[in-house]
């Protein structure tokens, strides 16, 4: 039996009277107000998110950047020091093991972070692939938490933190990171995020943690700011199209299917792990990704079939009555020949056939 695991902000949470769920192994706050709440408060000012459950690899040394061209899915090696890429770690057969952010954060030197369900198989895939190379794998997941700030007022609120100080914040573009400090505690600051929203993620030590989220909710709630849970996330990347590892991606899924396709690097010198499956393509008849809008206020969830006429022809992945957009929608694998945009389906919804379109994602961007 797996023993439970919890965040250095686990207090910080019982305070504040979340109720939590079990997500990998970690009791993670699922909530503090209501979804809802939660999930507008990102989108129009800002939210709160403890993130200390994902996994932190570091890749470090002379041939870290050719390690890991061989070990993930994109190249690189061409990203710049202080540039964050998506990737993906793949399986011998082409299907997905991971999707991972990856950071340079030095010319040799690169984080990896994992979702907290594949950590331990990231990391050890991460260590067998790169041992050819002259390079170490280090799993730090343990001493690192991760704070996200998210929303549109979460630049604002971030610099008028007492004690943050980041020197190039006001110039740092998206998916890029930079060095910073709280108090005397080292940080990682990248403008990354899950919600769909601008924002950040803020890499430091457990310790100082429950002080700079304390600091974070008093500096930022006169704009809006509130601590959110896993419910008001999973909303929130669904509404902006994100796939979720367990959900939209697992081993059984290649990325073209996943519409990652763009994600894999064909054109990149020499081999990596799955690129011969990745170029014999998906087998016959695989479903593809689509989106899904409905009417009314039913909404598909996870692993309900979706029909075409009489014929199933697929089963939805994730699914939610949208609080941004106010009907339903939901993500789904479709067989090929149902995936058009503007395709009429049917999603079975407990014994009822509510009618869908086939929509593209994401289903919501934020302005400019």
């Amino acid at each position: 039996m797996t023993e439970e695991r919890f965040s250095p902000l686990h207090q910080a949470h019982l305070d504040a009277g979340a109720s939590f769920t079990d997500f990998a192994g970690w009791m993670m706050p699922v909530r503090y107000s209501s979804d809802l709440a939660e999930h507008h408060a990102v989108r129009t000012a800002a939210g709160l998110f403890d993130l200390s459950h994902m996994g932190e690899i570091l890749v470090l040394g002379p041939e870290a950047s050719d390690a890991l061209d061989y070990a993930l899915a994109g190249k690189l090696s061409a990203i710049e020091i202080g540039q964050a890429k998506y990737s993906l770690l793949l399986s011998r057969e082409g299907g997905i093991v991971d999707d991972l952010v990856v950071y340079r954060t030095g010319e040799d030197r690169y984080l990896v972070v994992a979702n907290a369900s594949n950590r331990e198989a990231v990391a050890a895939e991460l260590r067998d692939r790169c041992s050819p190379f002259d390079c170490e794998v280090q799993d730090e997941s343990d001493d690192i938490a991760l704070i996200a700030v998210q929303g549109p007022r979460a630049f604002e609120i971030l610099t008028e933190v007492p004690g943050v100080r980041v020197d190039v914040l006001g110039e740092l573009g998206y998916y890029r990171s930079a060095h910073g400090h709280y108090g005397d505690h080292a940080m990682l600051v990248a403008r990354t995020g899950y919600t769909g929203e601008d924002g950040y993620e803020l890499y430091l030590d457990p310790e100082a943690a429950p002080a700079l989220w304390d600091a974070l909710l008093e500096t930022g709630a006169g704009a809006g700011l509130v601590p959110a849970g896993l419910a008001s996330r999973d909303t929130l990347r669904l509404e902006a199209g994100m796939p979720l590892y367990g959900h939209e991606l697992s081993l059984d899924t290649v990325p073209s299917q996943a519409g990652l396709g763009r994600v894999v690097n064909l054109k990149k010198e020499g081999d990596f792990v799955g690129r011969a499956a990745i170029e014999a393509g998906p087998d016959d008849g695989a479903r593809v990704l689509v989106g899904l809008a409905a009417e009314g206020k039913r909404a598909g969830r996870a692993d309900y079939p979706v029909f075409d006429g009489e014929n199933e022809v697929g089963i939805i992945t994730s699914g939610a009555l949208s609080p941004t957009l106010g009907h339903p929608i939901a993500m789904a694998y479709v067989a090929l020949e149902s995936a058009d945009l503007g395709t009429e389906l049917f999603i079975d919804v407990r014994g009822t056939r509510i009618p869908a379109t086939v929509v593209s994602l994401p289903f919501y961007k934020r302005k400019a």
